[in-house]
């Protein structure tokens, strides 16, 4: 069985096969063929967090969400720095909150100046109320 190299263990796809009585553990890979980034939240500022909030109506609530998970494996994630984006629904249909994690506020604001950006963020224009701001995770508790 071949060895797994020690920097993709921490990252290591907890997909396990059992393949003629030997289990296999198999390195995750990102859309960029290196090993998969995944979001980690813990207090310190080896990150830059992205928040963005989408007010919606209920009835554009899958429309923004569909655009944004397009726009995630379309574009964010070919990004310089780009490390994880994650969506969340509100339940009763007004939001959309992208929660991202980007190598620094550099790459931020990089992502958001490359000219590719603007026809994508003007889609959202008609559908949604848009609020974006950068943070560092200054609390976090874990069982």
């Amino acid at each position: 069985m071949p060895a797994i190299e020690p920097g993709l263990l921490q990252r290591t796809l907890a997909a396990n096969r059992l393949t003629g009585g030997v289990l296999v553990r198999l390195p995750a890979q990102s859309q960029t063929e290196s090993p998969t980034m995944e979001t980690t939240i813990r207090v310190d500022n080896a990150v830059t967090s992205l928040v963005n909030v989408f007010t919606v109506e209920p009835e554009n609530q899958s429309k923004v969400f569909g655009l944004l998970q397009e726009g995630i494996e379309i574009m964010f994630s070919k990004m310089p720095g780009w490390i994880s984006s994650n969506l969340l629904r509100s339940r009763d249909g007004k939001q959309v909150v992208v929660y991202s994690q980007w190598r620094d506020a550099s790459d931020i604001d990089a992502f958001r100046q490359d000219p590719r950006m603007k026809p994508y963020f003007q889609k959202f224009g008609a559908l949604a109320k848009h609020e974006s701001f950068t943070c560092d995770v200054t609390y976090s508790l874990h069982a």
